[in-house]
């Protein structure tokens, strides 16, 4: 093997069954090695996608929230989510969690976000799975219980992460805590080898004494805290009350459980 093909595979933590990297990118890269990709995008996709998919909606990913994703929306007959601040008793749905458990049923929904949907949207190919700590311990029983998560049916777990302005990446305390959650549950359950980088995100899920108060004091806590969407916060600090695994499906997000 030449120096450049030994060298051209070093990001993809082969060997290992369960994998994580963070964002677009990373999601990128290394769904191309793995059969499954679990995305964790804690405020709020990932968490929203569960509150909605509880009701019975199927859930459209969507990079961007502009005339494509309204022009996207007409074409699946769904509502559209606007932003937090954008929504009204004639569209009341938003990426927000706790909005979404108050608005009326609708049984499709387009929900843009550039960091979790967008991931989700571009991931073809893979068989996606939303997580968040809501739901970490019924997505590790059921990938588990399907074979994936070893050195012959790989996944990842990607933390989806926030930007800054610039656009970069942001590394965020809410997604690692996140997808430590769902490596835990899965190694709870004999999936394995982790990859030395999924140890390190099960270790901080595991070693933080209060997640709920982590997630809340974090950088991404107390901005939404301080713009009044303290209620998404509590939202997606259910640890573990949620039953249901949403899988893209068609192009949607549905209950997985049965699968």
């Amino acid at each position: 093997m030449s120096d450049s093909a030994a060298m051209s595979d070093w990001f993809l933590q082969g060997q290992s069954g369960v994998r994580f990297e963070w964002g677009p990118v990373g999601a990128r890269h290394l769904a191309s090695d793995t059969g499954c990709l679990v995305v964790v995008d804690v405020l709020s996709f990932t968490t929203s996608v569960t509150v909605a998919v509880e009701a019975g909606t199927q859930v459209f990913p969507c990079a961007w929230r502009d005339e494509t994703a309204a022009a996207f929306a007409r074409d699946k007959g769904a509502a559209l989510a606007v932003g937090r601040r954008a929504a009204t008793p004639a569209s009341p749905w938003s990426l927000s969690p706790a909005a979404l458990r108050r608005a009326p049923f609708t049984p499709r929904l387009v929900l843009p976000s550039p960091n979790g949907s967008a991931i989700s949207a571009a991931a073809a190919g893979s068989t996606v799975v939303a997580g968040c700590l809501r739901n970490a311990a019924a997505v590790g029983r059921l990938l588990a219980r399907q074979g994936h998560g070893t050195a012959e049916r790989p996944l990842v777990v990607i933390a989806a992460g926030e930007r800054w302005p610039d656009g970069s990446l942001r590394p965020a305390l809410e997604d690692l805590l996140g997808a430590g959650a769902v490596i835990d549950a899965l190694a709870a359950r004999g999936a394995g080898p982790l990859s030395p980088e999924a140890a390190a995100a099960r270790a901080c899920f595991t070693q933080a004494s209060d997640v709920a108060a982590a997630v809340a004091s974090c950088a991404s806590g107390l901005e939404l805290a301080r713009s009044g969407f303290a209620d998404d916060v509590a939202v997606a600090t259910e640890l573990d009350a949620c039953a249901v695994v949403p899988v893209l499906t068609g192009g949607a997000f549905h209950d997985g459980t049965g699968w």
